[in-house]
C-alpha cells in the first residue's frame, strides 16, 4: 500500500463504503475527511491515488493540520535529494543533437531506406518516432487498465460480475464493460469508468 507521503501532489477521491466523500489533491481529500467525518469513519475511510487506483496509507491523529504536516515533511526530504542528484548528473550530460551509430540491415533494407524520400537517416528518424508514439500510447493504455484493476480489486472484487468486467477491461470492450458494471454501485461504477477511460475509449 502507497504511503501518502509519497503522493501528496496526487489527484485522489476517498471512499466512506461505496460513497465517494471527497475528491481532489491529497492535501484537501485529507483534510475534508477529517474535518467531517467522525474518529470511527475516519477508520474506514479508504483513500486512493486517481493516476494507479492504489490505496494511499493517512495517518490521522492529531489535528487536521499536525496530519497535513506528516504529509509533506518527507516529501520536502526526497525532493532535496531528488534535484540534488540530478545536479550531479548533469556535469556529465552530453548535450542534446544528433548522434551518430552504427545500424546493420540487409542489403534489401538498406535498398528500400535509400529509395525512401529524403533517404535512409529520415526514414529512420520517422520510423523510430512512429514506434516511439506507439509505444507511449500502449503504455498510456496499460496504465489505464492496471489503474482500473488495481481499484476494483480493493472496492468491487465482490461485485457481479467482476471477472467478466475484468475481461472486458482488457480487451478494450467498452459496450461490455458497462453492461457488466450497470449494476454497481454508483459511486465506485463511476469511478472505475473514470480509471479506465483511456483503456476502453473508442477505437476510430
Amino acid at each position: 500500500m502507497s504511503t501518502g507521503n509519497e503522493q501528496t501532489h496526487a489527484y485522489c477521491t476517498a471512499f466512506l463504503g461505496v460513497e465517494a466523500v471527497a475528491s481532489g489533491s491529497l492535501q484537501h481529500v485529507v483534510a475534508t475527511v477529517k474535518r467531517t467525518l467522525s474518529d470511527s469513519e475516519l477508520a474506514r475511510v479508504l483513500i486512493f491515488d486517481d493516476s494507479t487506483g492504489k490505496p494511499i496509507d493517512v495517518d490521522y491523529h492529531g489535528t487536521t493540520d499536525a496530519v497535513l504536516t506528516r504529509l509533506t515533511e518527507p516529501l520536502e526530504e526526497s525532493a532535496v535529494t531528488e534535484v540534488n542528484s540530478q545536479t550531479a548528473r548533469k556535469a556529465g550530460r552530453p548535450k542534446l543533437g544528433v548522434v551518430s551509430g552504427e545500424v546493420t540491415l540487409l542489403p534489401r533494407q538498406w535498398e528500400w531506406l535509400k529509395a525512401q524520400p529524403g533517404g535512409a537517416s529520415v526514414t529512420l528518424r520517422k520510423l523510430v518516432d512512429e514506434a516511439r508514439r506507439a509505444g507511449e500510447q500502449q503504455g498510456t493504455i496499460r496504465k489505464s487498465q492496471e489503474a482500473a484493476y488495481t481499484f476494483m480489486t480493493a472496492m468491487a472484487g465482490d461485485f457481479s460480475h467482476y471477472e467478466e468486467a475484468l475481461r472486458a477491461l482488457y480487451a478494450g470492450d467498452a459496450e461490455r464493460f458497462d453492461q457488466y458494471t450497470q449494476d454497481w454501485a454508483p459511486d465506485i461504477r463511476n469511478h472505475v469508468k473514470q480509471l479506465a477511460a483511456v483503456a476502453l475509449q473508442k477505437k476510430n
